[in-house]
């Protein structure tokens, strides 16, 4: 029978070994759990903590097989873990929070997009974009300024462009390699603000206070509580939550 929870002696791994594994890492060990990690770097910051590290690339099926003889519960601490790995662990008897839907929806700008409007959520306006007479086209029709992001792995910053009036958008998708891209006009907003929501395996469900948020550089530098914003603004976020996590059929904290 799926383990519903961890309990101290049990082992969780985690796909992953960046700076969030290893806080995951080190927060799991003081309540009693054992960590292994699965990441290609042996140096991997949640390598170094871990109880076990596994050093292997992600699609590699003797690295999955020694995690699930390891494991009962893993879960993923980026976004550009393959679902086919969750997939395989699930098979293997592994139970994996969040699910595959959850990792499918996020490592894909434009699937991210789609799904958030399914949900009457409110994004920029956008259009896909995968050739150059894409970009051209959607540039024309967004107008400027606009900001082209690739579809898959795109992080702090990385995997963008943004266009200005005059720009050639068919230059900028060319250097950003030419994969799946969107292409978002701007948003002159007055602030950026989260709420963290998390999802138990019996659909419990809690948000907590919206933080502001400051970017420099395209990188979240701070992030300040309580945020100083509209309640009514705040309501309608944790409502967007709710929707989300239960859509996605989310177990773990999603922001």
């Amino acid at each position: 029978m799926e383990p519903q929870v961890a309990r101290p002696g049990d082992a969780i791994g985690i796909l992953g070994g960046g700076q969030l594994g290893r806080m995951l890492a080190l927060a799991a060990a003081q309540l009693g759990l054992e960590i292994v990690v699965l990441d290609p770097d042996p140096d991997a910051p949640a390598a170094q903590v871990a109880g076990r590290s596994i050093a292997a690339s992600f699609d590699d099926p003797d690295a999955a097989r020694s995690l699930s003889e390891s494991v009962r519960l893993a879960t993923y601490e980026f976004e550009n873990v393959p679902v086919s790995l969750v997939e395989r662990l699930q098979e293997e008897g592994v139970a994996v929070r969040p699910g595959p839907k959850a990792l499918r929806v996020a490592q894909d700008r434009e699937a991210e997009k789609r799904f958030l409007e399914e949900q009457g959520i409110a994004v920029a306006p956008w259009l896909p974009v995968t050739s150059v007479r894409d970009a051209e086209a959607a540039f024309e029709t967004l107008g400027a300024p606009a900001i082209l992001k690739t579809c898959r792995m795109g992080y702090d910053g990385k995997g963008q462009r943004r266009l200005t009036a005059g720009e050639d958008p068919g230059l900028a998708f060319v250097a950003l390699g030419g994969q799946a891209q969107v292409l978002e006009r701007e948003v002159n907003f007055e602030l950026e603000f989260s709420v963290i929501g998390a999802r138990a395996v019996n659909g419990g469900e809690i948000t907590f206070d919206a933080s502001r948020n400051d970017h420099e550089g395209g990188i979240l530098r701070r992030s300040e509580v309580p945020a100083g914003m509209s309640t009514t603004a705040e309501k309608r976020a944790r409502e967007a939550v709710g929707r989300t996590l239960r859509s996605l059929d989310y177990v773990g904290v999603i922001a």
